[in-house]
Parts: C-alpha cells; sequence; structure tokens
C-alpha cells in the first residue's frame, strides 16, 4: 500500500505552521448523573486542537446568564479563547442530559431553542473564516434555521486553501437527507462513525450490497472529498483519500466514557493532516488520542506532555 506524503497546499512549511483551527457550532453543558461538564463537539474539537499546539478557536453563543458565565469560566480554564463565543440576551444556554450504558456509551437528550441555535455572522466571525486553515461543522448545528444559515455563510467565506471537515455527529432527529447532502458538497473531510455510517447508506440510497471501503469510496468520489475517516470504536478505524487507504486496529483501553473521544480523534485527524503526514501516521496519532480519552472521564481530560509526546511521536 502506497503511504507517501500527501500535503493539501503542497507546502512543506506547514509542518511548522501554527494553523487556525476552528470548530464551528454548539457550546453547553452536557448533564450527567454525578454533575454537569463542559460539552459540544465544536468545543471538544478546538480544545483538543489547541492541546495539539494549534490555534484552536470555539465559535459558539451562550445567554449572559449563570451558566453561561460559568461557561465563559470553563473556557478561560482550558486554555481557550472566548472572542468568538456570543453573548445571547433571549435564550438560555444549551444543555444536554446524558446517560451512559454499562460499555461507557452515551446517549443524549438535547434541549431545543438555545443561544447557540442564534449564532450570528458578525464582523468579527468574516473576518475568522477569511483566516481559518480548517473549520469543522456538524448537523447539531443545522437544526435552527439561523445558525444553519451563519454556518453556511460562514464556509462560504473561508480560502479556497482552508480545510472543511464534516463531523456529521448524528444526533436524534437533528438531521436530514437535504442537510446531510449539501454539508457534503461543502466539506472537504468527512468523518463518521459505523453506525452513522449505516445511516447515511440509506439516507442516500447506497446498495446493501457495497462494502465498507467501497461505500466510502463512492462517497469520496461522489462528493469531491479529500479524504474521509471511518471509526469503528474498539475495532479502530479505516481512512482514505482519493486513490489509497489505512485500516487501523485501534488500541485496547479500560473505557470509562467516550464522550469527546471522537472529536479528539478528530482534532488529531486534521492537524497531522494539515501537517502532510501519511494515512499511517494520521491514522495512528488520531486512535491513540481517542483511545486515551475513552478511558478518562469527561470529554476533555488535561493531556500531559508525556501523553501528547507519546501520540505525535
Amino acid at each position: 500500500m502506497n503511504t507517501n506524503h500527501f500535503l493539501i497546499n503542497k507546502d512543506l512549511t506547514n509542518k511548522k505552521k501554527i494553523f487556525n483551527i476552528v470548530g464551528l457550532g454548539e457550546i453547553l453543558w452536557d448533564i450527567f448523573p454525578e454533575g454537569k461538564k463542559l460539552g459540544g463537539a465544536p468545543t471538544n474539537f478546538a480544545y483538543y486542537a489547541k492541546s495539539l499546539g494549534q490555534n484552536g478557536i470555539i465559535v459558539s453563543r451562550v445567554r449572559s446568564d449563570p451558566l453561561g458565565k460559568e461557561i465563559l469560566d470553563s473556557i478561560k480554564d482550558l486554555g481557550l479563547d472566548s472572542t468568538y463565543i456570543q453573548s445571547d440576551s433571549n435564550y438560555p444556554t444549551g444543555t444536554v442530559d446524558v446517560r451512559l450504558d454499562k460499555t461507557g456509551q452515551p446517549s443524549y437528550i438535547i434541549n431545543k431553542k438555545v443561544a447557540w441555535d442564534f449564532l450570528i455572522l458578525d464582523n468579527s466571525l468574516k473576518k475568522l473564516a477569511a483566516d481559518a486553515d480548517a473549520v469543522c461543522f456538524g448537523t447539531l448545528a443545522q437544526r435552527s434555521s439561523k445558525s444553519k444559515d451563519t454556518i453556511s455563510k460562514f464556509l462560504k467565506l473561508t480560502g479556497s486553501n482552508t480545510i472543511k471537515i464534516f463531523d456529521i455527529n448524528l444526533r436524534q432527529n437533528f438531521y436530514s437527507d437535504r442537510i446531510i447532502k449539501q454539508l457534503l458538497k461543502n466539506a472537504t473531510i468527512l468523518k463518521l462513525n459505523s453506525n452513522e455510517l449505516k445511516i447515511l447508506k440509506k439516507l442516500l440510497g447506497y446498495s446493501n450490497n457495497d462494502s465498507e471501503i467501497n461505500l466510502c469510496k463512492k462517497i469520496i468520489s461522489e462528493n469531491n472529498l479529500e479524504l474521509l475517516c471511518l471509526t469503528k470504536g474498539d475495532k479502530g478505524s479505516l481512512i482514505l483519500d482519493r486513490s489509497d487507504y489505512f485500516a487501523h486496529r485501534g488500541y485496547k483501553v479500560e473505557v470509562t466514557d467516550t464522550v469527546g473521544a471522537g472529536d479528539a480523534f478528530t482534532a488529531t485527524m486534521i492537524v497531522q493532516y494539515l501537517k502532510g503526514k501519511t494515512l499511517k501516521e494520521i491514522s495512528n496519532a488520531a486512535n491513540k488520542l481517542g483511545s486515551w480519552v475513552s478511558s478518562q472521564s469527561g470529554a476533555t481530560p488535561v493531556l500531559s506532555e508525556k501523553i501528547l509526546k507519546n501520540i505525535l511521536f
């Protein structure tokens, strides 16, 4: 299998550049039985991009209420900039009720009409879009026409070399085939898990006879994607570009909970991709961090220097 380096803009200086990597969408409190923890896939994604040495940026919206102020304090504690977290005076800060099964797999009850549903495109976001090296978005923040329109306009304002990661994150009934098709056309990279691939197969009308790898190849080809990554839980991952693929067996860990593990995987994947790493190198690093996060409690555990060195070197 060919695993030569591939680069987005064929620029070897990418290996040393600090990238502006944006998580665009929801920020919220995950309400666990034992208490609340900061959450939202774009938030987790930005945190891990920052932890990996990049300029991880969260774009979202909270209310100017106690829960919103706690989020801003938590963002500061995580070392993230709250510049692009807007303040809303009408709608509450987002919350999600989280329940974990015996294997640590989460289920979610996501409250509606919250602040991040009403994200607006102001001048600061227009400038951020132009400066972004990568931006990650999903389906959940598409449920409101306001945030959907803002995200669409933000993506259109990004540069020609900006990498747009569609981390599909299917939750409850907050998606449709129309929205998914539209977002795929806006994406450079698609990231999804095995269950989401099954749902996508039905929504897009693919044959049940297609093998996993052939289905992924079709999705890449039909949507002109540069990369597709399929995460498979304790079975590892499958990552493909337009001409090659790499299957990773994953790393065995004792799972505490899997909240945030996928976001850690996605952030590591894009950081490595922007640096021009091989499919194998991307897979090794992303699986290492994703597995480690699933062995910890909560979506944003602190990454020590030892953990980072083990992942990236």
